[in-house]
């Protein structure tokens, strides 16, 4: 299949097109200022209010008259420019696919030939994230606005994120599961290929060089290291730091081993911090750098909790001691608990990070409408992922029954190749939701390739459902038709058969938007559709009921500039707790509670709304090997930029072999 690199098959209609958006644009341009005005945020309300002079009031009172008698005289050049536009639109492409030019910062083919099938298996990352880049007039309504500087900073904040080290504490004690975790500005880059072991049994198996902007690169040798034992990281994983702790010599610590440790932790100093656009994302409150924010891109420090994974191993160990003499004795290594928990009935991670995981693999977004905003994250995203597939979705009547004004919203990131890719609409679409395209994006990867030569392959979906509350139905329809549109990606795409295979598929994966969750009753059909029946939500205990450590997606609008919750640490520390989730999260709706006051306590069901979704299948799959999931993650790193929780996956292939 080829994939489309320009939204039209020639020049000629490119110039044609950009012509036509070119009359239409300052009408479309000041009809959304002149709206955005009279949409105020909680955010500009409370800054009014502290106005005595009435600034604001008599800029408006001023602009207004202007920006209508431009609106005015801009419509006739708009309605020839539509009038082009439209039946261009018959011509275009579903979607843009976009690869690094840039060859310093690719890595598509390296990573291709890491994994071979070989050894214990293969973890990839997936993350899926709401991030509302609706034109800004439109945003308002969902309580954030500058969505030209937001889609810069969403961008920065992921990347920032993803390229970040990954930390993993190693704990011999087959009974502690906890202990006190550093911060990663104390266990800051080592300079590269410094392996040398760290005193009192805590072993560097990697560099711990942060990669900052030069994301995406590979450590190479250094990465290779230590990747057979039992509890090792699985081929892949770059930029992962290991810290193991043992019971040699009781854990017993002398001082002196403790100054060494803590000077070889300050060998070198942070990254630079970018101060890239700086100016233009301070116009907004939610992209102030503020003490704590370690999600925002200028901070080069990671909260100790979000950058600390606990494995626990065989053997003893004095837990007491390591704490007092390794972690709280050192100014720079902090006593303080992990925050990533482990029920006993679960066979896999989950926590509330401050950032996207690190070594993220792929990425699918939802409401990336505006296409300015769309190029910005783009440019963001491109210094992390090197294939991108955005501008997903048709215009005017072009292929579907109503007329549709913006695409699909959805835009999708890899770091591995992308070989095929569909886009399908869903027909059904009511109110508001009609004037957009939505629909799903499917696509088929390459992630690596046998000693055979054959290709090892992976699906992942996404889509972004009816918004509209009590449109059980319509939802319902859309699950149907996204079940049958898989069926049809997959068998089309697929160049294997049963007797001589060519690919082997390592993992399927589905994620978005759903617009339902699993708690409410009015949500009911849509908890027992037959797609849950195929595809497995690590979430969800059955319909009608989440895990436990689940939690909503959804915030509540209204309190997104809250001291406590705008920035990502902030946000992470309200969401572990019971009376936090629910001053901050929407919940889900019971016909026999209607209240939906900010604060309200009782009768509430669940832990919030949980709207996206990230689910996987074992379906399809090479039959020799196995899928599961690793860690599950809600993110707070976008905290005062969307209303929307991301959610990360980690699945692990295991193909069963030994190590060579």
């Amino acid at each position: 299949m080829v994939l489309y690199t320009s939204p039209f098959p020639n020049s000629f209609l490119s110039v044609l097109h950009s012509f036509s958006w070119g009359l239409i644009f300052p009408c479309y341009w000041l009809a959304d200022r002149l709206v955005g005005s009279f949409v105020p945020t909680t955010y500009e309300k409370r800054q009014r209010a502290e106005d005595p002079c009435y600034f604001h009031a008599l800029c408006i009172i001023i602009t207004t008259p202007i920006y209508l008698a431009l609106l005015v005289a801009s419509l006739p050049f708009a309605l020839i420019g539509f009038l082009l536009w439209s039946p261009l639109q018959s011509a275009r492409r579903p979607y843009i696919y976009s690869r690094l030019k840039d060859k310093s910062h690719a890595n598509g083919a390296t990573l291709l030939t890491e994994w071979k099938a070989a050894g214990t298996g293969k973890s990839f990352c997936f993350g899926s994230a709401n991030v509302c880049l609706l034109p800004d007039s439109l945003a308002r309504f969902n309580n954030v606005f500058n969505t030209q500087a937001r889609a810069k900073e969403i961008g920065r904040r992921i990347r920032n994120g993803a390229s970040r080290p990954q930390i993993k504490i190693y704990i011999d004690s087959p009974t502690n599961t906890s202990i006190s975790a550093a911060s990663f500005s104390s266990l800051v880059s080592p300079q590269a290929g410094d392996n040398r072991t760290v005193n009192a049994g805590i072993k560097r198996t990697t560099s711990m060089e942060y990669k900052g902007d030069n994301c995406g690169s590979n450590n190479g040798e250094e990465n290779r290291e230590d990747k057979g034992g039992s509890g090792e990281p699985h081929e892949g994983e770059e930029n992962t730091c290991i810290v193991r702790i043992n019971g040699e010599e009781n854990g017993h610590m002398s001082d002196t081993e403790t100054d060494t440790v803590n000077g070889q932790a300050h060998a070198s100093g942070p990254a630079e911090p970018s101060l890239e656009g700086d100016a233009e994302i301070s116009k907004t409150p939610n992209h102030k750098q503020k003490e704590g924010d370690s999600g925002s891109l200028d901070s080069c420090s990671a909260s100790r909790e979000s950058l600390v994974k606990v494995r626990v191993g065989d053997g003893t160990v004095d837990q007491s001691t390591v704490n007092n003499k390794l972690l709280y004795k050192a100014s720079v290594m902090k006593k303080t608990s992990v925050r990533k928990k482990k029920h006993t009935d679960e066979t896999f991670d989950h926590e509330i990070s401050a950032f996207f995981p690190a070594n993220l693999d792929f990425l699918c977004l939802q409401e990336v409408f505006d296409k300015r905003a769309a190029e910005k994250l783009k440019e963001q995203l491109h210094h992390y992922f090197e294939y991108i597939v955005y501008d997903v979705g048709v215009y005017s009547c072009h292929g579907c029954c109503s007329f549709k004004f913006v695409n699909s919203g959805l835009l999708f990131a890899s770091r591995y190749p992308v070989m095929d890719a569909a886009y399908h609409c869903y027909p059904n679409g009511r109110g508001m939701d009609s004037l957009a395209s939505k629909g799903a994006l499917f696509l088929k990867v390459q992630v690596g390739s046998t000693p055979q030569d054959q290709r090892i392959v992976g699906y992942i979906s996404c889509t972004h459902l009816q918004a509209i509350a009590g449109d059980t139905t319509v939802r319902c329809e859309q699950l149907d038709m996204l079940q049958d549109w898989l069926s049809e990606f997959r068998k089309s795409t697929s160049s294997s058969s049963t007797a001589n295979p060519e690919e082997l598929v390592a993992f399927d994966v589905l994620c978005g938007d759903l617009n339902f969750d699993n708690c409410s009753s009015e949500d009911k059909l849509e908890q027992q559709h037959s797609l849950f029946t195929h595809y497995k939500d690590p979430c969800r205990a059955g319909p009608g009921e989440d895990k436990p450590w689940a939690i909503g997606t959804l915030l509540d609008p209204e309190g997104l500039y809250d001291e406590e919750v705008c920035t990502p640490d902030n946000l992470q520390k309200v969401l572990e707790s019971e009376e936090g989730r629910k001053g901050y999260l929407v919940y889900p709706t019971s016909k026999n509670h209607s209240s939906s006051q900010k604060g309200r306590k009782a009768s509430l069901k669940g832990n919030g709304r949980r709207i996206d979704y990230m689910l996987y299948t074992e379906e399809g799959l090479y039959l020799e090997w196995k899928v599961e999931v690793e860690e599950f993650s809600f993110i707070t790193q976008l905290a005062g930029l969307t209303d929307h929780l991301p959610v990360a996956m980690r699945l692990v292939v295991s193909t069963g072999e030994d190590d060579p």
